[in-house]
């Protein structure tokens, strides 16, 4: 086997490994980053990139400069953990994009994965890390919180669009590719109408993670405790004038929340209408899929973005129902991310069959 076929194999072998690790990292980060939100340890360490001027917790606590120069926020070691432990994992992730990135570079004539896109993943990940810093120094602004949740989001799906682009006949691929084909034949097919709606599905759900994430920056989850009403009304009384203000200046500290109740309403009443549009959208687009003879190769994805779109949905229900314990609003935030991979799973094999 010539020298050049065995480089590029173990450059595919590394580059599977990496992005695989890379996924299941960036999911941790994801939903431990929502853990330590929703736990009110967002600012346990108030100085970035360390903890009370120390590299972690441990050196903070019992120190006597540590409690004077951070009198108006006094360590809570169980947060400051949450936080640091937040920040090692998403710092180890950093690191794998890197490698990521540095294959791609020198192994670029393989053309095993374009440096454009290692490029954009990278500076992706730069963009996440400096939000990370904003969402402390500027005391957990929502716009800012928000945005950290976005990219987070964005990092991973262009990690599990990365592990399913990569040449593994597991991923299958070629089979789909050659099916395709078959299908289209030339003439009319549902392909490219399929690939459409769940583009659309795609964009919908993207706003609602955006919603769910200004929900929760905004701590306005417990505005409507309630369901299928909100404050046992249908449309009860709103602010949307205050409501999505994405500037108010530095210097306020946002825990806790900034906004009145009714601003809070306006924004969980949003966020519950965009779960509906997502839903419909892409249940349309799975449905599609399922009632195309032409496309039962791709059935499974199908019913996993259902499957993921009603795991989703029962949470968020069940997460009003039970009061919003601590777990089932962290595995919110777990369930839209596996929801938003199930969604690009579909779209990519729908774009592998289009070829």
């Amino acid at each position: 086997m010539a020298k050049g076929t065995l480089a590029t194999m173990a450059v595919a072998q590394w580059l599977r490994r990496l992005s695989i690790g890379g996924v299941v990292l960036c999911f941790a980060v994801v939903v431990l980053g929502a853990y330590v939100r929703l736990s009110a340890a967002g600012l346990g360490c108030p100085d970035w990139p360390g903890c009370y001027g120390h590299l972690s917790p441990i050196g903070a606590e019992h120190s006597a400069a540590t409690d004077a120069a951070y009198a108006a926020r006094p360590l809570v070691p169980q947060k400051a953990w949450r936080e640091m432990i937040h920040r090692y994992a998403a710092t180890t992730l950093g690191l794998v994009i890197l490698a990521i990135t540095a294959l791609a570079i020198s192994g670029r004539r393989t053309r095993l994965v374009g440096v454009t896109f290692a490029l954009a993943l990278f500076a992706t990940v730069i963009v996440q890390g400096i939000l990370g810093m904003l969402t402390v120094t500027w005391q957990l602004k929502p716009l800012i919180v928000t945005l950290h949740l976005l990219f987070g989001m964005t990092t991973l799906a262009l990690l599990w669009w990365l592990m399913l682009s990569l040449p593994l006949s597991s991923w299958g691929d070629a089979s789909l590719r050659s099916a395709g084909r078959a299908v289209q034949g030339g003439g009319a097919s549902p392909i490219n109408t399929a690939r459409q709606l769940a583009i659309i599905g795609l964009i919908a759900l993207i706003v609602q993670i955006t919603l769910g994430g200004w929900t929760s920056s905004n701590y306005a989850a417990l505005a409507c405790p309630d369901f299928p009403t909100c404050q046992h009304a249908w449309w009860p009384h709103t602010d949307y004038r205050n409501a999505f203000v994405l500037w108010r200046g530095l210097n306020i500290d946002y825990e806790g929340g900034v906004l009145d109740n009714p601003a809070r309403v306006a924004i969980h009443l949003t966020h519950r209408l965009g779960a509906l549009v997502a839903s419909v959208a892409l249940t349309y687009a799975a449905v599609f899929v399922l009632r195309q003879r032409g496309l039962s190769k791709l059935r499974p994805r199908a019913w996993v973005l259902l499957a993921a779109l009603a795991l989703q949905l029962g949470i968020g229900i069940s997460m009003v129902l039970k009061t919003f314990p601590l777990w089932l609003a962290t595995l919110h935030t777990a369930g839209a991310a596996l929801l938003l991979l199930a969604t690009l799973a579909l779209l990519r094999a729908l774009s592998a069959r289009a070829r």
